[in-house]
């Protein structure tokens, strides 16, 4: 198998993984009423596996920089700041800090949402810009 499409695999793997993690572990805050069935054990997993997802995704995104001799497109550029969005609206949606109102997490949850589409959408379309 191709170094590359191996590491393009991995690379998958890990975005699937982090977007079921995320869509698990939002789905107490669109509830109405808290769902205290959930064990903390079965919770510290998806976190382990959300942020396992992450550090892959990232460690292989520089892997394919690398074997890519570090050329980028001019769209890559808005990927690594809507990349960089999500990771700060997820955090501020799932933060241990009791402080932060439902709506606030919620919002984050919704904008985190968006901006992972929207890093889909840009390596799906590879826009030409200019």
């Amino acid at each position: 198998m191709d170094k590359h499409l191996f590491v393009v695999t991995i690379h998958l793997i890990a975005l699937a993984l982090v977007a079921i993690a995320v869509l698990i572990r939002s789905k107490p805050l669109w509830m109405t009423k808290p769902d205290r069935s959930e064990s903390p054990a079965t919770k510290k997993l998806w976190i382990a596996l959300q942020h396992l997802g992450l550090t892959v995704l990232v460690i292989s995104g520089v892997v394919l920089l690398y074997f890519n001799q570090f050329q980028m497109q001019p769209w890559f550029y808005a990927k690594i700041i809507l990349f960089v969005v999500m990771l700060s609206a997820l955090s501020k949606a799932f933060k241990k800090d009791q402080s932060i109102l439902l709506v606030q997490r919620r919002a984050g949850l919704v904008i985190g949402g968006v901006a992972f589409v929207a890093v889909l959408g840009l390596v799906m379309i590879k826009p030409v810009f200019g």
